[in-house]
């Protein structure tokens, strides 16, 4: 789930260095076991071990694969994103609107909106799909249609939807992978806006279309614009995973990093 488009040397680094013994780490059956910078999770009954030693092979078998791609520099342009030429106004008075967002584990999208002024929850789950399929055992197969979401609950009178994109593609994820974030691979973890109502749809579309003309990134943008159909919470262990295991390597590689970007890059809207 590394952001490629941002240079992490020092990730880079410890993806270089750390042996695969030392990169696994099994703390409980309610966590997750972190792969390199790839991710295993595991539902508090279990379920999900036959799974483990797959993907521990693909680790070992593609481990120098995994630090120049998952680890590599920039795929942006040296310019910054753009606020969105086309958004809408700050509301007069408070109220609560909604945006769901996907792209790469929702661990860190949730984290990064966490820490946005004007957002007043960000919640984990499933979009996409449908309601018998919103089970992360099920979704982690990639053919449900849902995508890991987050689903933030703002006050547009302190932030708008525009502005909540602008950071979606700053810092929250890497927006020309195609149905994977780094390491974690399938069509769950695609990159994608699904849009309420007509005006986060032009907003978003419109929004899209900049970033492509003014050639911020240096590969297409693959973000889907789809309408949303519903949203699913995921399961209780997924909710602010980030700020209850800030220690788990996966985090801290892949999670932690754009939170600290967020407070590089947006001092006015970062809030601890």
């Amino acid at each position: 789930m590394h952001n490629a488009r941002e240079s992490y040397s020092s990730t880079s680094a410890i993806c270089g260095l750390v042996s695969v013994a030392e990169a696994v780490e099994v703390e409980t059956f309610s966590t997750s076991v972190p792969l390199i910078t790839g991710r295993i999770d595991t539902a508090p009954n279990g379920g999900v071990m036959r799974r483990f030693f797959a993907r521990a092979f693909a680790v070992v078998t593609s481990f120098l694969f995994l630090t120049a791609a998952a680890c590599s520099a920039a795929d942006r342009n040296t310019s910054a994103v753009p606020a969105p030429s086309v958004d809408a106004a700050l509301a007069n008075g408070r109220s609560e609107q909604t945006a769901v967002l996907a792209g790469s584990c929702f661990w860190g999208i949730q984290a990064v909106f966490q820490h946005v002024k004007g957002v007043i929850n960000a919640t984990s789950g499933y979009s996409g799909g449908s309601s018998a399929t919103a089970e992360y055992e099920i979704v982690s197969t990639g053919e449900t249609g849902h995508a890991e979401s987050v689903k933030i609950t703002y006050d547009p009178s302190q932030i708008t939807y525009g502005r909540l994109l602008q950071i979606f593609f700053s810092v929250a994820h890497d927006p020309t992978q195609l149905n994977r974030q780094g390491p974690d691979e399938g069509a769950q973890y695609r990159s994608a806006i699904f849009y309420g109502n007509d005006e986060q749809k032009r907003i978003a579309e419109t929004y899209i279309a900049q970033l492509e003309q003014a050639k911020v990134f240096k590969r297409r943008i693959v973000t889907q614009v789809v309408p949303l159909k519903a949203f699913y919470p995921a399961e209780a262990y997924h909710q602010d995973y980030a700020t209850h295991h800030p220690d788990n390597p996966y985090i801290v590689y892949n999670d932690a990093p754009k939170v600290d970007h967020l407070r590089q890059q947006f001092p006015d809207l970062y809030k601890n």
